[in-house]
């Protein structure tokens, strides 16, 4: 369905279109449904790895929220993953909607939501009317698509976040945790408790397993994203461009399509912004794993035994090393990338204004 209304758009831009103005609407319209195609494409291709992302919290024997700190941690990020859902969603639809009401409200008969070819002549009343609504109900069904499959990214993201904040509250308490087994026995006597050690050792090596599970995981994700946000980020930058150049231009001829051009935009801002956000958050808490191991109370003593400084140095030198998210290999998906987009897209609608007046 997608590729047949790309297909559409294409023979009108290239058949049909008169201005500039309906030029960039048409690319507009069939740039972001390319690459949410390629994006799904992609994430059908590597369906194995998204399968595990979204198991891991349930299936990883080591993932631990028995305490009131990490059950509050794991309801923070439920929140947080439902806020920014409501917020695309919220976006999302709002343009829709003034998408499915411009036509209606100018000036023009018979004038469809998307400057697309059809086969038939559709010109009349009736014909008029069966056409919008077949159309409508393909462009939402389509625009839905691609809004699912950026709450499925947001959602991927987010939960390794959890994880690893998780993590680091697990090793950060692992000693105090310990503890409570012995009644609560000072650590300057427990350190000479061979019981307390094993249990403090099987404790550790449990952080370890689940430390290298979630990176295991983050590597796995970071290979499969990075060919797609490459043409997310260009696709972004020229929608950013675009979409900028409508909403500065229609505003004076027609109100409803200058506020849906803006949500619009606002969509777009905001589905990247939140990929770039949740990408630098991941590298954060990478970082923050190795700072929790370092306040992980080891200063009592009980590095004395092999075990417990080997793996603590396993945990800092890891996380010493954080986990970037790139697009193609070339631009770290943060938010400093995230500005330098917008900036640019600024540039390039300057550009475009100026192109116009002239």
């Amino acid at each position: 369905m997608v590729l047949m209304m790309i297909f559409a758009e294409m023979w009108y831009t290239v058949a049909d279109a008169t201005s500039m103005d309906v030029i960039i609407d048409s690319i507009n319209t069939y740039l972001i449904q390319t690459i949410t195609m390629f994006r799904f494409w992609n994430m059908a291709y590597h369906k194995s790895v998204y399968k595990k992302l979204a198991k891991a919290t349930i299936e990883s024997p080591y993932f631990d929220i028995s305490t009131k700190s990490r059950s509050a941690l794991l309801r923070y990020w439920v929140k947080k993953n439902e806020s920014y859902l409501k917020l695309l969603l919220l976006i999302g639809n709002l343009t829709l909607a003034c998408w499915f009401l411009y036509p209606l409200l100018d000036d023009l008969e018979y004038n469809l939501f998307i400057t697309i070819h059809t086969p038939f002549f559709y010109k009349s009343r009736f014909r008029y009317v069966l056409t919008y609504i077949v159309f409508w109900i393909t462009f939402y069904y389509i625009s839905n698509f691609i809004m699912a499959n950026d709450i499925m990214m947001q959602a991927h993201l987010l939960h390794l976040a959890c994880q690893l904040e998780v993590l680091s509250d697990c090793i950060k308490n692992t000693v105090k945790e310990c503890q409570v087994q012995f009644q609560g026995e000072p650590i300057e006597k427990l350190i000479q408790n061979n019981q307390f050690v094993d249990v403090y050792l099987k404790r550790l090596g449990d952080i370890v397993n689940q430390h290298r599970f979630i990176l295991r995981n983050i590597g796995e994700l970071s290979v499969t994203l990075s060919t797609p946000m490459l043409g997310q980020l260009m696709c972004s930058g020229i929608l950013i461009a675009f979409i900028g150049y409508q909403a500065t231009t229609t505003f004076t001829e027609n109100l409803t399509l200058g506020v849906k051009s803006c949500l619009y935009l606002s969509y777009n801002l905001a589905e990247f912004y939140v990929i770039c956000r949740w990408c630098e958050e991941i590298t954060n808490q990478t970082q923050a794993v190795g700072e929790a191991a370092y306040f992980s109370s080891w200063e009592y003593g009980l590095t004395k035994h092999p075990s417990v400084k080997s793996n603590l140095m396993l945990i800092i030198a890891r996380a010493n090393k954080p986990v970037i998210f790139t697009a193609g290999g070339m631009y770290n998906l943060t938010l400093e990338s995230y500005t330098k987009l917008v900036k640019t897209s600024y540039s390039a609608l300057t550009v475009l204004l100026r192109f116009r007046k002239s």
